[in-house]
């Protein structure tokens, strides 16, 4: 195992005991889906996407809606806030290598009790009591541990290492924001473009009643005919709350992603057709991927911290020496503190060492050990997910160019088997059965092609999001050790 050969190496290096984190190697994987699957034209292997990924769709409406999400998002704050704690933390536990230095300062007021101390023969009252004393002392000390076997090294690097963890989970939580405010305006305009054609539908059942009922009145046609086109205009007319219902949580979500209330979102008419669809999508190599990707980044960070907790875990087992020195000044009055007769130092040097302590520190080290292999597992298991998603999403936007132009040629011809029964019913040549039928047909065609463009738009934002870089925050948690 690699763990194990890292704590052989670390055991012979020196004097910071445990492994040196090495970064996992890049997988040597040139593509994402087996030989043989089909490729989609539209994603282009390279670099990855850029940043700003959403901007390739056109959209200066949407721009804002990720930039304002971006700024506003309060569990986003929240991140950023978690974020700027772990860089506290990393710089308290910095601190712990430097020098420490205290200051003191005391006063006290003492009767002392004679008989107490075996003066049993002394009256109190005769000689006027027990004395009294008072003691002002002013001081400082400084210690400074010599840090023998690297144990606060070692915490140094778990702390700097767990603060970008940190840090990968906040570009992360800016990455999958954008995300989701994009398939909010998304699912906002598919539901939108299906109510328009469910409206147009309801004009359509509307036509059919008129003309059912006029043909009835002129005598040429029957009360079936009149009830069947009115129970088709009920029931087209019971789907439209649903979808109204669908729209109104979808921009609800969209108001709190953007860190407002739902009252205060203004208008959001987006339509797909204003919706730029990418030619191309720019896809990071496997071997770039792990090196860019937020989740993968902080898996990796995650094993850098565990493999430093080998090393503290490690360090406890052996002996450590504190380097320290008082200075106090002591008076029974406090002009005199100033003066050298009052004056006391001490200079010292502490060893401790663990003797016996049942077995404890080296089960606090096997456990390490076990984590930082969790670890290690977890990382790998993370990147197979990645590479998962990704042949997941690439075999997604080559099928939904098929749906799409499948469903635009169902709905050519079920627009044409739409106008010619129309056109039969009204010469008299067949009955308004046809008619609903082929209306039916146009309305499944017509939402068959809406989903599948909307589900061209979604998959091909998530292989921005899975393919992309995360945000990129002003200072760095910590340097890597390459």
């Amino acid at each position: 195992m690699r763990i194990a050969s890292l704590l052989l190496a670390a055991t012979l290096a020196g004097c910071t005991v445990g492994p040196d984190f090495i970064r996992p190697q890049a997988p040597t994987a040139t593509a994402y889906q087996p030989a043989g699957e089909a490729v989609s034209s539209r994603a282009v292997l390279g670099t990855g996407p850029e940043q700003r990924w959403w901007t390739a769709f056109g959209s200066p409406q949407l721009n804002a809606l990720v930039d304002r999400a971006l700024t506003n998002n309060r569990s986003l704050a929240a991140s950023n806030a978690t974020l700027a704690a772990s860089l506290d933390e990393l710089r308290a536990v910095s601190g712990r290598r430097l020098p420490q230095i205290d200051a003191n300062a005391r006063a006290d007021q003492q009767q002392v009790n004679l008989a107490g101390f075996g003066f049993s023969g002394v009256n109190p009252l005769a000689s006027g009591g027990n004395p009294e004393f008072h003691l002002y002392s002013v001081g400082g000390g400084i210690s400074y541990d010599l840090d023998l076997f690297g144990g606060l090294r070692r915490q140094v690097e778990q702390s700097a290492a767990r603060a970008e963890a940190q840090q990968r989970q906040t570009e992360a939580a800016h990455l999958t924001l954008a995300g989701q405010v994009v398939n909010q305006v998304l699912t906002i305009a598919a539901l939108r473009a299906q109510i328009a054609t469910a409206n147009r539908l309801l004009a359509e059942d509307q036509r059919n009643v008129d003309l059912t009922q006029k043909r009835r009145a002129g005598g040429e046609g029957t009360l079936v005919e009149v009830l069947n086109a009115q129970s088709q205009y009920a029931a087209d007319r019971s789907d439209l709350p649903q979808l109204d219902q669908q729209l109104a949580e979808a921009r609800h979500l969209l108001a709190t992603l953007i860190g407002i209330a739902p009252a205060e979102l203004e208008p959001t008419d987006f339509d797909l057709a204003q919706l730029a669809l990418p030619p191309s999508v720019p896809v990071a190599l496997p071997s770039e991927l792990v090196h860019r990707r937020p989740d993968i980044l902080q898996a990796e960070a995650e094993l850098h911290a565990a493999a430093a907790g080998v090393g503290v875990a490690t360090a406890r087992l052996y002996p450590d020496i504190t380097l320290g020195a008082t200075l106090t000044q002591g008076a029974p009055a406090v002009g005199d503190l100033v003066k050298n007769a009052f004056r006391g130092y001490d200079l010292f040097a502490g060893l401790t060492a663990p003797i016996f302590h049942g077995g404890t520190l080296k089960a606090e080290r096997a456990a390490a050990i076990n984590r930082a292999k969790a670890s290690e597992a977890t990382y790998q298991q993370t990147v197979l997910n990645a590479f998962g998603q990704v042949a997941d999403l690439l075999s997604a936007i080559q099928s939904d160019a098929r749906s799409v132009a499948n469903q635009s040629e169902s709905l050519s011809v079920a627009e044409r088997s739409r106008h010619l029964s129309r056109r039969s019913f009204e010469v008299g040549n067949s009955g308004i059965l046809q008619v609903l039928e082929s209306e039916r047909l146009y309305q499944r065609a017509s939402n068959g092609l809406v989903l599948a463009r909307t589900r061209q738009f979604l998959n091909v934002a998530r292989l921005y999001v899975a393919t992309a870089g995360g945000w990129r925050p002003k200072r760095r948690a910590a340097s890597r050790r390459e």
